[in-house]
């Protein structure tokens, strides 16, 4: 694995509306940045990230933090301070680690302010395109074991 630690150093989370007032439309916006990348060592950069989700006119949720990636740190870390990009070979674990890392605590944040989750809803099988599956219909209910 490519990314030797990963650390939260700060959380932010606000809501701007008033608990129960309706929104018509909500729309929930998630970006993830790398701030910056410093060589540690031959083999081991820094990166530091911001995570956001953006109940758009309702509230926010902003993490930050920072991981060490195990690799070729120098040409990252010069790429980075060209280009301000990572190759994609960096950016896909890098994402992946900081999705899976902070969206718990997105989660978590959005549950004790009142919004609803930050993740999309699952796709309902066999709607797609207004036809359904032949046989039973089991997409409205539920079984108990």
């Amino acid at each position: 694995m490519p990314i030797k630690s990963f650390e939260l150093n700060s959380m932010d989370a606000k809501r701007f509306t008033k608990l129960g007032e309706r929104i018509p439309q909500l729309r929930v916006d998630q970006n993830t940045a790398v701030t910056s990348v410093n060589v540690v060592s031959d083999h081991e950069a820094l990166l530091e990230f911001r995570f956001m989700i953006n109940y758009v006119g309702v509230g926010v949720i902003k993490l930050e933090g920072k991981l060490v990636w195990d690799g070729d740190a120098k040409p990252l870390a010069s790429q980075w301070s060209e280009k301000h990009s990572l190759p994609n070979e960096v950016f896909g674990p890098v994402l992946a680690a900081t999705y899976a890392n902070c969206m718990p605590a997105a989660v978590t944040a959005a549950r004790d302010l009142g919004l609803p989750p930050p993740l999309p809803p699952p796709p309902m099988a066999g709607r797609a395109g207004g036809q359904q599956k032949k046989g039973k219909d089991h997409s409205s209910s539920m079984e108990v074991a």
